[in-house]
């Protein structure tokens, strides 16, 4: 009985404890501030067609189809220089002289805000001239996702 008694205590004080600890967990308020880059680079990129080599029976069927390319070769740039390259390479030897050399590269990504600055046609070639500010990639992220730093924590 009073090795019961004694458990008794020690399990209540020990769950007083516990409780009296957790409160300073649950009763404090956090103050955040928004965290703002010092500058933004802005990102330009070029994307260039073959008139010639599109499908189409027409020329101006031609040219839609450049106009189209051109702007996603530029896009292409544009996600390569936020995202960079994904390269596989593969080589096969045989006798100390290589027979199959092979090269792949994979760019992934979502590019938003970008901006067309020109596009237009130089002979043969329709051109696309594209322009990324990450200003308004950060305006874009900031309406998304809030990125903050703890300015100041205040315990009860």
């Amino acid at each position: 009985m009073r090795r019961l008694l004694k458990v008794s205590k020690i399990l209540a004080i020990s769950v007083v404890v516990g409780l009296a600890g957790c409160s300073s967990i649950i009763d404090k308020h956090v103050e955040y501030s928004h965290v703002q880059p010092d500058n933004y680079p802005v990102l330009k990129a070029i994307g260039y067609a073959p008139l010639d080599a599109q499908p189409g029976v027409t020329d101006s069927e031609k040219m839609l189809m450049a106009i189209k390319v051109s702007k996603l070769e530029a896009y292409r740039e544009l996600a390569e220089q936020v995202y960079g390259h994904q390269l596989n390479a593969t080589t096969t030897v045989r006798g100390v002289v290589a027979q199959n050399d092979g090269l792949r590269s994979q760019v992934q990504g979502v590019i938003r805000g970008a901006r067309v600055l020109k596009s237009y046609a130089v002979g043969d070639i329709y051109t696309t001239e594209l322009e990324l500010d990450m200003k308004t990639v950060y305006d874009l992220y900031i309406g998304q996702v809030k990125p903050k730093k703890i300015q100041r924590v205040t315990y009860y």
